[in-house]
């Protein structure tokens, strides 16, 4: 294997060498004549025009430019040597990449674990994540552009994809403490809240899209929960937030909880999903995730 006329075996005779420290113990470790070694030294530095070791010595000792290449030649080999994993995974059936997409409102933490497993079983795996606003999740699946969704499905599972219940979140309703809802003293009536801005999570492609749990005549949308949070702390609005984000500013007087009455928002919390289409089931890495989140959060 060859990239132009520079040869990986090469670059596999300059890091024997310097992990060994001499051409006669790499000889040895690579179970070749010196001569070999010594020939393929010498190639190396006529194919690159550098000298890459100091024969002035006892021993012939890397130079500055040696030491440099030595660690970029570890690097080469490192990712060849994931290439060549990469493709033999491949030819048994695992995915070249996983690609996942997440919702916006799904907490990293209880993923952590079932992904820390996938690394360790398939540790030459890509994984690409997205988070994107409200609905991207099943729109990357749809468009064949991720594997494996871990979102919400609302108000219920499409026919078009097959999803499994890992988890529930809580939807907090909450607000700044100097808004006036904080101050309200009883809960929240739909009149009491149409009449404040209501900071909604929306779906930035499909705008004319369905929305869930509006309650307001004034609506600031927001893609990004982050940005949604920090207009929430400093008082343009009222939302409902996921609980495992707002229970610290809650604790510390940052945000205040409010009641709503007869609110829509299942007590129990807002199912997470694992998703995929209907028609394309997930490869041997996906399916493996699959089994295993539903295996750690199901429990």
């Amino acid at each position: 294997m060859a990239l132009g006329t520079l040869s990986l075996d090469h670059l596999r005779v300059l890091v024997a060498i310097a992990d060994a420290g001499s051409f006669s113990a790499a000889a040895r470790k690579l179970r070749r004549a010196q001569s070999a070694i010594s020939q393929a030294v010498a190639t190396l530095e006529e194919l690159q025009g550098v000298r890459l070791f100091d024969r002035s010595g006892h021993r012939p000792r890397l130079t500055d430019i040696g030491q440099v290449l030595v660690e970029q030649a570890r690097l080469v080999l490192a990712s060849a040597t994931r290439f060549e994993a990469v493709a033999a995974s491949n030819r048994t059936g695992l995915e070249a990449e996983l690609a996942l997409a997440i919702d916006p409102l799904v907490p990293t933490a209880p993923l952590i674990e079932s992904l820390h497993r996938l690394r360790n079983t398939y540790p030459d795996l890509p994984v690409s994540f997205t988070t994107e606003g409200l609905g991207g999740a099943l729109r990357r699946l749809r468009n064949d552009s991720a594997a494996l969704a871990i979102c919400l499905l609302l108000p219920a599972v499409p026919e078009d994809i097959v999803a499994y219940p890992l988890l529930r979140i809580d939807m907090v309703p909450v607000v700044a403490p100097e808004h006036p809802l904080a101050s309200l003293g009883r809960p929240a009536t739909r009149s009491d809240l149409e009449s404040h801005t209501q900071l909604v999570l929306s779906d930035p492609v499909e705008t004319n899209g369905a929305s869930y749990g509006l309650s307001s005549a004034r609506l600031w949308r927001f893609v990004d929960l982050g940005r949604r949070l920090d207009f929430l702390l400093a008082g343009f609005g009222w939302c409902r937030m996921p609980g495992h984000l707002v229970s610290e500013p809650i604790a510390n007087g940052h945000l205040t909880r409010i009641e709503i009455e007869n609110d829509p928002t299942p007590r129990e919390g807002l199912t997470i999903y694992a998703a995929h289409r209907r028609d394309h089931a997930p490869g041997v890495a996906g399916r493996w995730l699959l089994d295993e989140l539903q295996r750690c959060l199901c429990r």
